[in-house]
């Protein structure tokens, strides 16, 4: 915090900034660990937090939050901000980790502004993958959703879809379909597959992430057959105070 007040480099600030809200949270969870008497490494408190490992037979580092395991993606990403984590933010990590071990999608939901978007992009940032953000409008037709759904498979790359029931139900109808295919292929752990006429490689690590503004006008009701592919989380109030 001394560095922070001084006078010093933009890059060299935004980093100390990222130490300093990271050692905030460490801070609060070894708190939270006491008060809650928590003994052994088994306790949902502590298997609920996002872990690095070193794994020394598979010399690489690995990602471990409840019973899901995820290998670090490696992606530079820059050196920007970390978002401030929050037991909200912890609650949708969670949830989101469940998805992409269940290998389906995450459907945030919940009123503007309260870090749906954000916190998507900050777990990309934690287990270094690439994390593209969509803003969907209705003139969005399933050709181009295809081809994003391809860019995405085979990348291994996160795609957030930024308002996703503004689409038109006709495009939503086929989306389930498009998903469908990448799922269904990454539970049989293929290299390659097939998906609008193309074939085409697969990275099972990527990850489709759809938040949503719910009961506002010119928003679509998803199909059924599409909520059947994603997670659904409700996002409610930030910890303001908190942050």
């Amino acid at each position: 915090i001394t560095i922070v007040r001084g006078n010093i480099e933009k890059n060299v600030r935004t980093k100390v900034m990222c130490m300093i809200t990271l050692d905030t949270h460490s801070r609060d969870i070894i708190e939270l660990l006491v008060n809650e008497g928590v003994k052994a490494p088994e306790e949902f408190q502590w298997q609920s937090q996002l872990k690095a490992y070193w794994d020394n037979e598979a010399d690489d580092c690995s990602l471990k939050i409840t019973d899901a395991r995820f290998w670090y993606g490696y992606e530079y990403l820059g050196n920007g901000p970390r978002l401030v984590v929050t037991p909200l933010t912890d609650r949708i990590y969670v949830t989101a980790t469940q998805a992409l071990h269940l290998k389906m999608g995450c459907a945030p939901a919940g009123p503007a502004g309260t870090g749906k978007t954000e916190t998507t992009k900050d777990l990309s940032s934690a287990m270094g993958k690439a994390c593209y953000v969509f803003n969907c409008s209705d003139q969005m037709d399933y050709k181009g959703m295809g081809g994003i759904f391809k860019g995405l498979a085979s990348s291994g790359s996160w795609g957030c879809f930024d308002e996703f029931n503004r689409l038109v139900p006709e495009v939503l109808s086929v989306c389930s379909v498009q998903f469908k295919s990448v799922t269904d292929a990454i539970r049989e752990g293929v290299q390659r597959f097939r998906l609008q006429e193309d074939e085409i490689s697969l990275d099972p690590t990527c990850g489709v992430f759809i938040t949503m503004n719910p009961g506002y006008l010119g928003r679509s009701e998803l199909p059924e057959g599409l909520k059947a592919l994603f997670r659904p989380i409700t996002v409610v109030v930030p910890d303001l105070e908190l942050i």
